[in-house]
């Protein structure tokens, strides 16, 4: 599938165009200062994007959070799992292949294919496959993040986690199959996008 928008320039309106209202954007200063505390402390952070069936928004967080980290030169690593594995749903990876991102199949499977994703001028990639959030590629300790409320109530206690911190997304699920689906994806992509800009550059500006 062809782009039809750089990701720098998705990345960039994206975080022009969405207003985040004050309770939304108190709780994604939290989330920064967490971030940069951890960051001063250990010179890199990983974050781990959690959602119940690491399909689609998890999936998301991980991919913009490896965007952003790479955008403003940040040792930052995201990952994404779930509390339980079912796969990268197709409309997630359409939605991100058409604001840039590159999916090179790895590994083949009907149920859960892994892919290798990466963009136009990147010097690295991640892989992209539904898996639980404590799955061995998701490097430990990290900071969690879950992205639905679900996920959120499933995992009481995340002993890897050195912190955590719950950023529902609407799930963009309730359109699939319906002609406002490439919309609605859309728009969670944006919103997804733009928070990930918000917390990664408020980050860049304490660490300089």
């Amino acid at each position: 599938m062809t782009s039809t928008i750089s990701t720098e320039n998705f990345f960039i309106n994206a975080s022009n165009k969405i207003i985040v209202n004050e309770d939304r954007k108190k709780l994604l200063l939290q989330i920064s200062d967490g971030i940069v505390a951890n960051y001063k402390k250990e010179g890199v952070v990983h974050l781990n994007f959690i959602c119940t069936h690491n399909s689609r928004r998890s999936q998301l967080g991980q991919v913009w959070g490896f965007f952003a980290a790479n955008y403003f030169n940040l040792n930052i690593h995201s990952f994404s799992g779930g509390t339980e594995v079912t796969a990268f749903f197709k409309n997630t990876v359409k939605t991100l292949q058409k604001v840039g991102f590159i999916f090179e199949l790895s590994n083949f499977s009907h149920q859960n294919p892994t892919y290798i994703i990466s963009f136009e001028g990147s010097a690295t990639s991640i892989l992209g496959f539904s898996k639980r959030y404590d799955h061995e590629e998701n490097k430990k300790p990290f900071i969690a993040i879950t992205t639905c409320n679900n996920a959120d109530t499933n995992c009481p206690f995340i002993p890897e986690a050195t912190a955590r911190f719950h950023l529902p997304f609407v799930d963009p699920k309730a359109a699939d199959g319906t002609d406002l689906q490439d919309e609605t994806y859309l728009e969670t992509n944006q919103q997804i996008a733009s928070e990930i800009y918000f917390i990664f550059s408020e980050i860049k500006k304490a660490i300089g």
